[in-house]
């Protein structure tokens, strides 16, 4: 997963994706740092969405993350899994899913509520969120 964020940080997204293919078979697992709060669960497969959206394959990036809120008791209090509802928003208005992005917007504005304004990705996700309406 490291190699696949340095391809994906150095603008080599297919590298990103064809580095997470060792991933596939146990990325539902969680690893052995999860003792406190299962913090790296799915993180391949959050990785692997962000490199399909870097990529331009919106559907395949929608999945992705699908599959992390599918899976939210692996998660428990990980951050990726309220940001997995941002990156899916992303993915749908990369694949030109007006709808469902709207949905996805929503979802994670509404878990968001309660945050500090302030939080610039909140603050970005409203901004996208309005180009929508």
């Amino acid at each position: 997963m490291l190699r696949a964020l340095f391809a994906l940080n150095h603008g080599q997204p297919s590298k990103a994706i064809e580095l997470l293919q060792a991933t596939l078979r146990c990325e539902l697992g969680t690893p052995g740092s999860s003792y406190n709060g299962n913090f790296g669960s799915l993180y391949p497969v959050y990785v692997r969405g962000e490199a399909y959206l870097a990529a331009h394959q919106g559907a395949e990036a929608a999945a992705e993350f699908q599959k992390i809120l599918d899976h939210r008791g692996i998660l428990i209090s990980d951050p990726a899994g309220a940001l997995a509802h941002l990156q899916r928003a992303r993915a749908f208005v990369m694949s030109g899913d007006a709808a469902k992005a709207k949905s996805a917007y929503q979802d994670f504005l509404t878990l968001w509520k309660d945050a500090d304004q302030d939080i610039p990705v909140l603050k970005q996700a409203k901004a996208e969120y309005a180009k929508l309406q």
